[in-house]
């Protein structure tokens, strides 16, 4: 059976030269900066730079970042990623970011989920894949909860953030099929 990064409404592609605005502007948002490890702004020159090598698959990076397009009009709706990748382990982590609020809520995040689990587990052959969700992140708490990730750990004082140190929540989505 052929392993499909397509869906009803959305697929899943690589990263263009293209995207080279859109991610800058992402890497380059501060709001969005406690969802990673960012402290400063990325030049055009590095993002480019890294989408001359995206091509370079998640074995040799230990990560794989695709766009979320819409099926319909081709337009970039979000990212999605596996970071961390543990080959020994046959783990990742899974992010998301749908960009535009106009578009959330709208099963977008849940088929782009979807489509990833069923491609690492199946295509990648993982056995697990987790996420670090902030506490108070109900959006993605019931996005990971409704893709069948548990909650199996509390970071406590996690990340600081604003002045305050915030708990994380760990979920993991283990692959029963694979041994």
């Amino acid at each position: 059976m052929a392993i499909s990064l397509k869906g009803n409404n959305i697929k899943l592609r690589a990263l263009e030269p293209e995207d080279l605005d859109l991610v800058f502007a992402i890497e380059n948002d501060e709001s969005l900066w406690h969802l990673s490890t960012t402290l400063a702004p990325f030049s055009h020159h590095t993002i480019a730079e890294y989408l001359e090598n995206a091509y370079r698959d998640i074995f040799e990076v230990k990560q794989l970042r695709l766009i979320i397009a819409s099926n319909e009009s081709g337009i970039a709706l979000g990212m999605i990623d596996l970071f961390d990748y543990e080959p020994k382990h046959r783990r990742a982590g899974v992010g998301i970011l749908i960009f535009n609020a106009l578009h959330r809520g709208k099963g977008i995040a849940t088929e782009a989920i979807e489509l990833l689990i069923r491609y690492s587990f199946s295509h990648l052959d993982m056995h697990q894949l987790y996420a670090n969700i902030i506490h108070d992140n109900l959006a993605s708490i019931k996005l990971f909860e409704n893709a069948g990730f548990n909650k199996v750990g509390l970071k406590k004082d996690w990340l600081y953030i604003e002045g305050q140190y915030r708990d994380e929540y760990l979920y993991q989505l283990i692959n029963t099929d694979v041994h």
